[in-house]
């Protein structure tokens, strides 16, 4: 999968938001990863940004604001991301419940791996290997009940960006990967994706899906 801009990432989502609220399009799911990009929540959470514009300047990162639920995140090369455009509402789901199908679809995936992994922390969302993070959730529910962001589950991305963070605004916990949690060899990255995808499928019982891979 190729990176794609935060702002651009973020434009897809709102165009494709508009065109399922209008029902011109049926739930869709994007996969892709991004470039270092650090991403603040809805609440502006900026303190738990650590580090100065000139240190995240010098390592190549960029800060974005979202609409987003959540804290502040990190988003890069060797995270996958999904960002599914659904309708709630056609869904029947309530948003706690989509949130924790959200967590499931990553559960299954590190399962696969041989990770035991959780969700349903307490007052956390997210996936936990003992308590260590290694998939974050985010989830923005527009007019009309049409979901956008979503997950990223760390397959191997560069922990040392999260050193410039308090991630997710937790100061007494750890970030990690699949790589690092495995206690198997893993495949390619676009292999761990089609599977992620395929959990997310499995999960919330779609027969069909469109997927758009950027």
């Amino acid at each position: 999968m190729g990176l794609v801009n935060y702002a651009e990432a973020l434009e897809l989502q709102n165009k494709l938001v508009e065109q399922r609220r209008k029902g011109l399009i049926l739930d869709t799911l994007i996969s892709l990863q991004h470039p270092p990009t650090f991403t603040v929540g809805k609440r502006r959470t900026i303190h738990n940004i650590i580090s100065t514009p000139e240190t995240l300047e010098s390592i190549g990162a960029e800060v974005h604001y979202s609409e987003r639920g959540g804290d502040v995140t990190f988003h890069g090369p060797h995270q996958a991301v999904l960002y599914p455009i659904i309708s709630l509402r056609e869904s029947k789901l309530g948003a706690r419940r989509y949130v924790e199908g959200l967590e499931d679809t990553m559960i299954r995936l590190a399962a696969l791996y041989g990770i035991k992994a959780k969700g349903r922390m307490e007052k956390e969302t997210g996936v936990w290997v003992g308590d260590k993070k290694i998939g974050a959730i985010g989830v923005k529910i527009s007019s009309g009940g049409i979901a956008s962001h979503g997950l990223a589950l760390n397959i191997n991305p560069d922990l040392g960006f999260y050193t410039h963070i308090i991630p997710c605004g937790i100061s007494d916990k750890q970030v990690s990967s699949l790589y690092k949690e495995s206690p198997i060899e893993l495949p390619d990255e676009e292999i761990i994706t089609q599977q992620l995808v395929k959990c997310f499928v499995e999960i919330f019982q779609y027969e069909e899906v469109n997927w758009k891979d950027k």
